[in-house]
């Protein structure tokens, strides 16, 4: 047992199932200090997750408690200084887990060097991936870029290798200080009170997400497959934020999964399969999170329409099924993955505005945000990125509504002023014109584009590159 104390960074890890950090510092350590960095400008960009990590925060606390085990909070402007400092104090091992973004894997050898010159001991672990994203490539060598070959070899991988023995949280002998000048979890809360919506909605914790887990998989998953496409239907897991946030790791996601081996587990699985294939491209091609995968999108005539770009985000396109996704999306932080296709398409090919500008507001508004998904996503929407769609798939907002909502159940969930709005209407409620029911631009917009224009106004871009 080391007598130096043990120190975890805790970053998106909120759990003690399968927290290789937290299970190693605890075995080889008498004391344990878990510490979390909060840097108020990322946050800035990412306002619904502060109310998520607040949660989490307030949540864990009470957990590592019962374990003699505390977690501290440190506010900083920059994990460089902050652990610059660091390097000074001797009374310390430390530990983390990986984050599978290019910044994070950047500073962890930065790290390493340091620790390593300090002969300060330190320890990274796996994170929340099946497989670490080098591991997984063609005969060859060289990376995927196609979801099907490399989920199949991924897959495989994984199976050859799933590990045996899940480590323990090993229970301290007394709980201690480490830090100064820490902060509370009450301080991390958005300003903006929009969040509150969301406690309606969600519990973020370790124990919410098991529970979800279950739910989906003894009762849902079946139907997985076929269900996954109706936002008016409970048909998906919900685990998503959970996931980002570390409250579950993959590896207890696939093992429930295969447990069951019910119609939908191998759907189901090959999503967390998309997930592995985003972080594999973005970090063997980080260039596009900055911009497009394929180069020949730089050149594509994007037009700059602040009013159209509002008009989205707002959800007042005069489009129910998109007006609704982008209503959930701000109500609850999260959006059901079919219309996020609808309104992605509806962004970049209706309306012609930069698939960046939906990337950075579904950063700041979703839940469950993560780099990889988020650009990988958008990318694929726009057809700029790898293995995307093509960019003559144009979703047309009202067959897609007339067929994933058919009886309009989801769109008046979200817009109640269309809630008299016959089934014959709802997905195009300009064609209603009984005014008793609804006045056009005065209970709900008009379209702000025509769909067959703008189409043929989309494809002629296309064509231009």
């Amino acid at each position: 047992m080391n007598k130096n104390t043990g120190l975890v960074w805790l970053k998106e890890d909120f759990r003690l199932k399968r927290n290789n950090a937290l299970a190693d510092a605890t075995k080889n350590h008498n004391n344990v200090v878990v510490f979390y960095l909060y840097k108020p400008h990322k946050f800035k960009l990412q306002e619904a997750q502060r109310w998520w990590v607040s949660k989490s925060l307030e949540e864990f606390k009470k957990k590592l408690n019962n374990f003699n085990i505390n977690l501290e909070i440190i506010q900083t402007d920059s994990y460089k200084s902050f652990f610059d400092k660091l390097f000074y104090r001797k009374d310390f091992s430390i530990y983390w887990n990986r984050t599978y973004e290019p910044n994070y894997l950047k500073f962890d050898n930065y790290l390493s060097e340091n620790f390593k010159k300090n002969r300060i001991e330190f320890y990274i672990l796996k994170g929340n991936i099946l497989n670490e994203f080098h591991e997984v490539k063609k005969n060859d060598g060289t990376p995927f870029k196609v979801f099907t070959p490399f989920w199949r070899t991924a897959e495989k991988f994984y199976q050859e290798k799933i590990p045996s023995k899940v480590k323990k949280i090993i229970k301290c002998k007394r709980k201690i200080n480490f830090f100064k000048n820490t902060i509370d979890f009450n301080k991390i809360n958005p300003e903006k009170k929009w969040f509150k919506k969301f406690e309606n909605f969600w519990s973020p914790s370790e124990e919410s997400a098991i529970k979800e887990l279950k739910k989906f998989t003894s009762s849902k998953i079946m139907n997985y497959s076929n269900a996954r496409n109706f936002p008016n239907i409970a048909g998906t897991s919900k685990l998503s934020p959970f996931i980002k946030h570390g409250q579950i790791h993959v590896e207890t996601i696939w093992e429930e999964c295969v447990k069951y081996k019910r119609n939908g587990s191998n759907k189901f699985l090959a999503e967390i399969g998309w997930r592995e294939f985003n972080h594999s491209l973005i970090n063997f091609f980080p260039h596009m999170l900055k911009g497009n995968y394929s180069r020949k999108f730089d050149k594509f005539p994007w037009e700059r329409n602040k009013d159209f770009l509002i008009a989205w985000k707002n959800g007042l396109t005069g489009y129910p099924i998109v007006d609704a996704g982008m209503r959930e999306l701000y109500s609850t932080g999260w959006m059901h993955n079919r219309v996020r296709m609808i309104v992605g398409s509806f962004l970049v090919k209706h309306l012609l505005i930069n698939w960046s500008e939906g990337e950075k507001f579904f950063k700041n508004c979703l839940l469950d945000y993560n780099e990889a998904n988020n650009v990988s996503g958008w990318q694929w929407v726009a057809g700029s990125g790898a293995d995307a769609a093509p960019y003559f798939r144009i979703f047309n907002p009202i067959l897609q509504g007339e067929k994933f909502d058919k009886e309009g159940n989801y769109v008046k969930k979200w817009l109640p002023e269309l809630s008299n709005v016959p089934k014959k209407f709802i997905h195009k409620p300009w064609e209603l014109k009984d005014e008793s029911i609804l006045k056009l631009d005065k209970d709900y917009p008009s379209p702000i584009v025509s769909h067959e224009k703008a189409r043929a106004k989309a494809l002629n871009a296309f064509k231009k590159i």
